[in-house]
């Protein structure tokens, strides 16, 4: 089996327990990332942060949104432009978002346009992932064609009851720097760049 068929499979597996999970502990377990990611040094002194717009069996990212306008940073919510290809898109509100592909919401073409070297923190989602940095997406390529352009620091979120181990990975899979879960923040990897930018 390849290391693309073990993914499919896993990926299967995964999306079959996400719908047992029970409302009450994925709000919890929310909640508890939630508190994680805004007590984490790098959101603090990140000032450009985008953040994807979780659907119905996703981390609820909508409150981290909202807190992160709060806070004054400038945000970046990611809109489709392709097949496996996306951009993130300025936004100043939740009320700017509209349904797009696949009914999640996104930013409107004509939000202004955030280039990957402008962004500080990237928050990302899963199907899975683990302490290791590694993160099983969903097949359609468009994080990892994105990361492989943007140079900032990557933050997984990711409920303890979907974490896995190990994850086949192939060469274009991007690595995470940071995997916050409701039991906490694990940092993955350490890239010197951001040790300066953030201590």
């Amino acid at each position: 089996m390849t290391k693309r068929e073990e993914k499919k499979r896993l990926r299967r597996l995964l999306l079959e327990r996400v719908q047992t999970l029970l409302p009450a502990y994925c709000r919890k377990a929310d909640e508890a990332i939630y508190r994680h990611v805004v007590s984490l040094p790098v959101y603090q002194a990140a000032l450009v942060i985008c953040a994807y717009v979780g659907m119905a069996h996703e981390i609820d990212t909508k409150p981290l949104i909202k807190r992160m306008l709060a806070d004054g940073k400038r945000v970046g919510v990611p809109l489709c432009v392709g097949k496996g290809v996306m951009e993130m898109r300025e936004i100043g509100g939740l009320d700017e978002l509209q349904a797009g592909t696949w009914g999640i919401l996104e930013p409107s073409p004509n939000a202004p346009l955030l280039q990957p070297d402008e962004i500080d923190l990237g928050l990302i989602p899963c199907v899975s992932g683990n302490e290791a940095g590694q993160r099983l997406g969903y097949g359609g390529g468009f994080y990892d064609a994105y990361l492989a352009k943007a140079p900032f620091l990557r933050v997984l979120l990711c409920r303890n009851a979907m974490m896995t181990a190990p994850i086949p990975m192939e060469p274009h899979d991007a690595a995470m720097d940071i995997v916050v879960s409701e039991d906490g923040a694990v940092h993955c990897r350490s890239r010197k760049k951001f040790e300066e930018v953030f201590r």
